[in-house]
């Protein structure tokens, strides 16, 4: 199966599995923060986060679909830190994935408590997850908190407000990204090989590979705002005119070198593992997205 075709299988069993899990939630009084919720989670967008949880999970031996209530938790999370994002208070967004941002549609109110509710019920969601090991889901509970948290996402965050005045060195730029975009793939990776019942080996070389996969991804996303345009990416390019990117530390050229850079750390890493390619498949599109 190649990378598109698996990647559509994962995505689109993910999305059904979410549809699944929200099915009751029409008849809820509170029916309004479940359509808002929806909204931003059943948007599309790559679900890169899932699909690395459901292929590490594969490739360390267990069906792959037991890693679903851990790959929605993750999406649900950076859902959530999607439309936090995006509101007047952040970055001040008007449209994500090509529609309105979400508190352009349903209020900043509604859109706050969408993100706070997504962010919730995807520790609930990860709880459900039946593992080979039952004591792992703890380790697991563990590095999804500390992955989206203060010490992750949302540290990376707070980084990331508190250097827009100033010019940032090369460590601190990289410390705001492997945070805030870095912490998230991780999670997706260790939580899969967690689902898989993999091998402390297995273990820190999906950390390993989610490290320079992160930095890729990043640094590919800083140039897009530059190079892409709004159809491409369905949001505003140029924003980050005025931010802290690895464009505005290394230049356009330099960026390019370290996205193959960072990409061959990161399909070096899975040496440990049989059954790679698509992995590596993976890895490499991030050289060339223009979405």
């Amino acid at each position: 199966m190649n990378l598109e075709q698996r990647s559509r299988e994962y995505r689109e069993y993910l999305e059904t599995y979410l549809k699944e899990y929200y099915k009751a939630s029409s008849d809820e009084p509170q029916k309004l923060l479940f359509d808002a919720m929806q909204y931003s989670l059943m948007a599309g967008g790559k679900r890169l986060r899932p699909i690395l949880a459901f292929e590490f999970c594969r490739i360390c031996g267990r069906e792959w679909k037991e890693a679903a209530p851990f790959a929605a938790s993750i999406e649900m999370i950076h859902t959530y830190s999607l439309i936090h994002d995006d509101l007047p208070c952040m970055d001040n967004d008007d449209y994500r994935r090509g529609r309105l941002t979400n508190h352009k549609v349903y209020g900043e109110g509604m859109a706050v408590l969408a993100g706070d509710a997504l962010l919730t019920d995807a520790f609930g969601v990860a709880s459900t997850a039946e593992l080979t090991n039952p004591g792992d889901m703890a380790t697991a509970i563990g590095v999804l908190s500390e992955c989206a948290g203060s010490m992750g996402m949302v540290g990376g965050q707070v980084l990331d407000i508190l250097s827009a005045e100033r010019e940032l060195t090369e460590q601190e730029v990289l410390n705001i990204q492997n945070r805030k975009t870095g912490c998230l793939i991780s999670a997706a990776c260790a939580l899969g090989v967690i689902a898989g019942g993999g091998s402390e080996a297995q273990y820190d070389a999906a950390c390993q590979f989610a490290a320079g996969l992160g930095l890729a991804f990043q640094i590919r996303d800083d140039m897009l705002d530059v190079i892409g345009t709004q159809a491409e990416l369905g949001k505003a390019t140029g924003v980050d005119d005025k931010k802290n990117t690895f464009v505005k530390l290394y230049g356009l050229e330099r960026c390019e070198e370290l996205v193959a850079s960072y990409t061959k750390y990161a399909i070096d890493a899975l040496n440990v593992f049989e059954d790679t390619e698509f992995l590596k498949d993976l890895a490499r599109s991030l050289t060339e997205r223009r979405t």
